[in-house]
């Protein structure tokens, strides 16, 4: 049983009769669901994942003002709830681990990932955000919300970036592209420097993983979870999946210059995609294979200039 449906079932078997018994009036006030940091709230839990922060448990949000009249109230009672379902305990805290499930007050939440508590309006406060963080609040599973509010928050998370933000942070990912993977891989090879090499290929992959996310308007995950969450994504998902384990495996035999030449081949072919998905998507229209172009290209659809201008810093 994945953890996601762990929860929902502890849920409706604990969680809610609990909730109707004592808090029958604030029910329909509350969202529940699991949303948050954790590889099942990704659907991506396997036994591996079972030795902390997984097992039977849900999460409840509350507006300000409910949190503040039965939140501690709501949480005792949450805690009192049995500590075994299905033949699994509750979860194990690690020891650096953040409170994950329990009772929440929503826009505290949020706050937690997003570093506000309210929703980012300026393209400033859109482009601090880590794209990881924002994938965390807004992934796993709402099992009921007739209120409102958090799913609210959530939607409009969903929507994802504001154009302008969504154009400069593809730019950005298409100049990282080409530097480290198109421009500075080979001439590590021949500068023999080996770490640089691995370095390149490591912030190629990385933001090529990126890059695939923001053209299929989706925020991408935690780095551990980067390229499995390919595999889901409708435009270039399994391809880039494929070929970006085809990269990682690719071993060396005997010639080192044919092992790294192979690499870099592989490195053009990822770029080619990319130069495909974007001219079909219509955010640059030349058709050269050096990603830099298209970088300067897509800077030219920017409407604000400070944000055109603006050093996005790597922030994923």
């Amino acid at each position: 049983m994945n953890g996601l449906l762990l929860s929902e079932r502890y849920y409706k078997f604990y969680g809610k009769p609990m909730i109707e018994k004592n808090f029958p009036d604030y029910l329909n006030r509350m969202a529940i669901g699991l949303v948050g940091e954790g590889s099942e709230c990704f659907g991506f839990d396997d036994e591996l994942s079972m030795d902390h922060d997984w097992g039977p448990a849900f999460s409840i949000w509350l507006n300000e003002q409910d949190y503040a009249d039965i939140g501690k109230e709501l949480q005792l009672a949450y805690d009192s709830l049995p500590i075994e379902f299905a033949g699994l305990n509750f979860r194990k805290r690690s020891n650096d681990s953040k409170r994950r499930v329990g009772v929440f007050e929503t826009k505290s939440f949020y706050q937690r990932f997003i570093g506000s508590r309210e929703l980012p309006s300026e393209w400033e406060e859109w482009i601090e955000i880590r794209e990881s963080e924002l994938a965390a609040c807004t992934n796993g599973k709402i099992f009921h919300d007739e209120f409102g509010e958090f799913t609210h928050f959530r939607n409009e998370l969903l929507n994802f970036y504001p154009h302008d933000v969504r154009l400069k942070k593809i730019a950005d990912r298409c100049f990282i592209i080409s530097r480290a993977g198109q421009y500075n891989y080979m001439r590590s090879v021949y500068r023999n420097d080996i770490v640089a090499v691995n370095l390149a290929e490591s912030k190629f992959i990385e933001a090529s993983i990126s890059l695939a996310f923001l053209i299929n308007w989706r925020y991408m995950p935690y780095y551990k979870w980067m390229h499995r969450s390919l595999y889901s994504l409708p435009v270039l998902g399994q391809k880039l999946y494929e070929i970006i384990k085809k990269l990682s495996l690719t071993i060396l035999i005997t010639n080192p210059i044919d092992y790294f030449n192979r690499k870099s081949e592989i490195i053009e072919t990822i770029c080619g995609y990319f130069v495909e998905e974007l001219n079909r998507q219509q955010l640059s229209c030349i058709k050269s294979s050096f990603l830099l172009d298209h970088s300067l290209e897509i800077l030219k659809c920017i409407e604000n200039p400070e944000l055109r201008d603006y050093n996005i810093k790597d922030i994923y």
